[in-house]
C-alpha cells in the first residue's frame, strides 16, 4: 500500500480552454477520438459502459464503439448479457474514454436505446467469420462448466451455418442519446480542465468544472 500512495503524475501535455473547444460536443469529442487515432494508442475506441441493474448496484464493463454521428454512440453485444438485461430495465448509461497517452478523459451521459435490425444486420455481417460464430457460441454472462463449451457451441455453429451465419436474434447494437458531455484534460499540480456540455433548452451549454 505505500508504494500505491506513493505514485505521483504530473500531467503537462496539453490544455483545454473555451475559446479553443468546440461549440458543439459531437465536434470536440470527434476531434479528440481522432487525435487519440493519430497518436497509435492501444485501442482508441475502447470504453466503460456504465449500467444499473434494477437492484440498484451499478456494474461496468469495457466494449468497443462502433459509430457515433449526431444521433449518438453505438455499440454492439449481447441482448441477453448483464449489460443487455439492465439497459432493459433501466435504459440509462454513462460512457467513459480514457486516453491514457494523452491525459484525457471524455466522459459521456445519456438515455439508451437499441438500433434497428437493418443497423445490427449490417454491422454484424462486416465481422469477421470467428466473431460472427462467436456471437451464436457465446451465452454471454452466464455460467458455463468449462471454455469446452464455448468450443463446442462454436463448432457447432460453424456446421449449422457455414461461411454465412446470420445475426442471432439476440444479438445487435445499443445507442445512447447524449444530453450531458465531459472533456477533462489533465493539468499540473491537479488543477485539471474540464468542460461540461448539457443539453439547456434545446442547446448545448458549455461550463467549466472544478477539477
Amino acid at each position: 500500500m505505500d508504494d500505491l500512495a506513493a505514485l505521483r503524475k504530473s500531467y503537462e501535455r496539453a490544455e483545454l480552454d473555451e475559446s479553443a473547444s468546440a461549440d458543439d460536443p459531437l465536434q470536440q469529442f470527434s476531434r479528440w477520438l481522432h487525435e487519440a487515432m493519430d497518436a497509435r494508442i492501444p485501442e482508441p475506441n475502447a470504453m466503460t459502459v456504465a449500467t444499473v441493474g434494477p437492484d440498484g448496484r451499478p456494474s461496468t464493463r469495457i466494449v468497443l464503439i462502433k459509430g457515433f454521428d449526431e444521433r449518438g454512440i453505438v455499440w454492439y453485444t449481447n441482448y441477453g448479457s448483464r449489460k443487455g438485461r439492465e439497459l432493459a430495465a433501466h435504459p440509462f448509461a454513462a460512457l467513459q474514454f480514457h486516453w491514457v497517452e494523452l491525459e484525457r478523459v471524455v466522459r459521456i451521459e445519456g438515455a439508451v436505446a437499441r438500433t434497428s435490425d437493418e443497423e445490427s444486420d449490417a454491422y454484424f455481417h462486416s465481422r469477421p467469420l470467428d466473431s460472427r460464430l462467436g456471437a451464436w457460441a457465446s451465452p454471454q454472462s452466464e455460467v458455463i462448466s468449462s471454455r469446452a463449451v464455448l468450443v463446442a457451441n462454436a463448432a457447432k455453429a460453424a456446421a449449422q451455418h457455414g461461411l454465412k451465419p446470420p445475426r442471432p436474434p439476440h444479438w445487435g447494437g445499443f445507442r445512447l442519446s447524449p444530453d450531458r458531455w465531459e472533456f477533462w484534460q489533465g493539468r499540473k499540480s491537479r488543477l485539471h480542465d474540464r468542460l461540461r456540455y448539457r443539453l439547456d433548452g434545446g442547446r448545448w451549454l458549455r461550463e467549466r468544472l472544478a477539477p
